[in-house]
C-alpha cells in the first residue's frame, strides 16, 4: 500500500539468525590461541574456533562457511581476496589498536564491519617506550654488556668510559610525534622523569597542549629541536606518507 517503505541496502549481507530455533553463532579466533578475555563473555552466547593460521588457506571450511565473527591479532593478514573466502562474516574484531593487517575498504564493501581495540596495551607501549628512551641517555645496556665482558669500571674515569654518551635527562627535550593514547601516556611518564615534552599532531584540538603541560611544534621543529624521538602512529598510508618525509633523514 501507500505506506510501505522499502529499504535496499547494497553490500550488507543478511541478519545472522540467532536464538531458540537457531544454533548458536560461529565466532572465529583466526590467528593464535589466546581468548582469555573474550572467552567468559562469547562461552555463553557463541561456538567459539580456534584456528591458530598463518594464512586463509590454513582455516577449516567449516569456519569459512559458518563463522559470523572472526577475531584476529596481527600474525594473519585479510586481504579482498581472503575476505571473499567467509561466506557469512559479519564483523572483525581486531585485537589490537592497529588494523593495517584488514582490508577495511574491501570488507566495507562487502558488508563485513571492521572493529579495533584502540585502548589494548597503552600503559604497556607507553612504559616500553620510556624504558628505551632512558636506557638511551643513561646507556644502561652498554654498562651490562661491558660487566657481562668481564670489564670492571672502578674510577670515575673508567665508569666515563664504559657509559660513552650517557646524559643527565633532567632539562632534556623528548619529541613525540603523534599524541595519540600512548603518546600521551608516554609524555606524561616522560615529565615525571624531568623532559620537556614537545609533540606534533594535526588532529588534535588547539588547547591539547596547554592541559597537558605540552608544547606544540611542526613535524620539522619537533625533530630538530628535540634530542630524541618517539613515533607512536597507526601504520596507515597517512604515517607511511610521513615516514617517507624528507626531514626524517636528519634522525
Amino acid at each position: 500500500n501507500g505506506n510501505t517503505h522499502i529499504l535496499v541496502v547494497v553490500g550488507i549481507r543478511p541478519p545472522i539468525l540467532n536464538g531458540p530455533m537457531h544454533p548458536r553463532p560461529l565466532v572465529a579466533l583466526l590467528d593464535g590461541r589466546d581468548c582469555t578475555v573474550e572467552m567468559p563473555i562469547l562461552k555463553d552466547v557463541a561456538t567459539v574456533a580456534f584456528c591458530d593460521a598463518q594464512s586463509t588457506q590454513e582455516i577449516h571450511e567449516k569456519v569459512l562457511n559458518e563463522a559470523v565473527a572472526a577475531l584476529l591479532y596481527h600474525t594473519i593478514t585479510l586481504s579482498r581476496d581472503d575476505l571473499e573466502k567467509f561466506k557469512g562474516l559479519r564483523v572483525i574484531v581486531r585485537i589490537g589498536s592497529g588494523f593495517d593487517n584488514v582490508d577495511v575498504k574491501a570488507a566495507a564493501e562487502l558488508g563485513i564491519a571492521v572493529c579495533n581495540v584502540p585502548a589494548a596495551s597503552v600503559e604497556e607501549t607507553a612504559d616500553t617506550s620510556l624504558c628505551l628512551i632512558l636506557n638511551l641517555y643513561r646507556r644502561v645496556t652498554w654498562m651490562h654488556q661491558a660487566l657481562r665482558e668481564g670489564t670492571r669500571a672502578s674510577s670515575v674515569e673508567q665508569i666515563r668510559e664504559v657509559a660513552g654518551g650517557a646524559a643527565r635527562i633532567r632539562g632534556e627535550t623528548l619529541g613525540i610525534i603523534g599524541l595519540g593514547r600512548v603518546g600521551q601516556a608516554v609524555a606524561l611518564r616522560a615529565k615525571a622523569f624531568g623532559f620537556g615534552v614537545i609533540f606534533y599532531d594535526p588532529y588534535l584540538p588547539d588547547g591539547v597542549e596547554r592541559s597537558l603541560g605540552l608544547q606544540r611544534m611542526t613535524v620539522y621543529h619537533c625533530t630538530a629541536a628535540s634530542m630524541s624521538t618517539t613515533i607512536t602512529l597507526l601504520m596507515t598510508s597517512l604515517s607511511n606518507r610521513c615516514g617517507r618525509e624528507k626531514h626524517w633523514l636528519r634522525l
